[in-house]
């Protein structure tokens, strides 16, 4: 299982260097606000970034402090039709949408892994299956699985470009943001976008659980994973602004689907924070340890899912964090870009110079 896993592989993290993704300028001030068309303006300031009470996990705490300036976030994740646009006007294939190489997968692996067969490698991604029949639903790798086909062949995107854009990894988010002009949020900056004002607040909405009332979010309703009664209207990806949106104006902070970010995954990011006092924009760990796969380099991803229940990870609260590899691409996760003071006017997209050797830079 662990090596169906991570057949995902197909782009070394050398990648990062060859789309050039701009880091975050210390140098910003907060007064710099152009016009950003689908975007919002989220004006500079200091929260407690972390989770409290017993839904937070581990890797959620300490809270701490921390200090950010002003930037624009895209109001929605990142749409089928927006992520199509890219793709036709650059001729970008996406990781599922390329075979794997099994050098680059054993890399990932602990010694002494048994290679996958050679059938599985073949394009392809992680599926959830919906429960049927009385089974419950569950994870799969599925070849053909794709952006394009985000639940295999057979599956499209028909009457859903406004849905957010899955099956997208780490690299194909970061190469969309990067045509954009834009870049990925850091952790901080979705946590604090996500929170639109609310101090120690569970929720986006604030304190009322999320199945109390009308659904605040496209999640799971019923037993996870053995029945999800799509109370919300939704058993999968539901289009964008489908939900009320938080404070800030920004749809979809919770649930529908996870959002990669900037930052590399460690779980005691937050324990390092805390150490410092006030923390002025920061921009994550130099590199990732996840103490469950340590020969594993994971980036982090924010706001849940429409797989997201209370009895599994309640993903939906602004404060919790789930990790994939950066080559990953899931059924279940899109993103969403921010801008930054300077990025436009610097940040060009470079194309990969051959899409059969994704290893290459320009």
């Amino acid at each position: 299982m662990r090596a169906e896993r991570r057949i995902a592989v197909r782009v070394v993290m050398s990648l990062v260097m060859c789309l050039g993704v701009e880091s975050f300028s210390g140098a910003q001030t907060s007064e710099w606000k152009p016009h950003a068309p689908g975007m919002v303006w989220i004006a500079g300031g200091e929260f407690s970034m972390g989770g409290q009470g017993e839904l937070a996990r581990s890797d959620e705490r300490p809270t701490h402090r921390v200090r950010l300036h002003g930037f624009w976030m895209d109001t929605t994740e990142v749409t089928n039709a927006q992520f199509r646009q890219f793709t036709e006007a650059t001729t970008y294939l996406t990781t599922a949408e390329q075979a794997p190489k099994l050098e680059e997968l054993m890399a990932q692996l602990p010694p002494g892994s048994k290679p996958p067969p050679a059938e599985m490698l073949v394009p392809g991604s992680l599926v959830f299956t919906l429960p049927a029949n009385g089974d419950m639903g569950g994870w799969e790798w599925r070849p053909g699985a794709s952006w394009r086909q985000p639940f295999g062949p057979g599956s499209s995107l028909a009457g859903k470009d406004d849905h957010p854009a899955v099956q997208v990894s780490w690299f194909d988010a970061a190469a969309y943001c990067q045509w954009e002009g834009k870049r990925l949020p850091t952790e901080a900056e979705w946590e604090y976008a996500a929170r639109a004002g609310l101090e120690d607040k569970p929720y986006v909405w604030g304190d009322d659980a999320p199945e109390s009332g009308a659904p605040r979010a496209n999640t799971w309703q019923g037993p996870f994973p053995f029945l999800n009664s799509a109370t919300d209207g939704y058993l999968t990806t539901s289009p964008a602004r489908s939900f009320p949106p938080n404070a800030y104006g920004l749809y979809d902070m919770a649930g529908n689907a996870w959002e990669w970010t900037q930052d590399w995954y460690r779980a005691d990011t937050y324990v390092q924070q805390a150490r410092l006092g006030v923390v002025d924009n920061p921009q994550g760990p130099d590199s990732s340890y996840d103490p469950h796969e340590p020969t594993l380099p994971k980036r982090v991803h924010r706001g849940g899912s429409y797989l997201c229940h209370a009895s599994y990870c309640s993903g939906y609260r602004p404060s919790a964090r789930m990790k994939a590899s950066p080559d990953t691409s899931l059924s279940h996760t899109g993103f969403r870009c921010v801008l930054t003071e300077g990025q436009a006017a610097n940040t060009t997209y470079q194309p990969r110079s051959s899409q059969a050797s994704p290893t290459g830079c320009p």
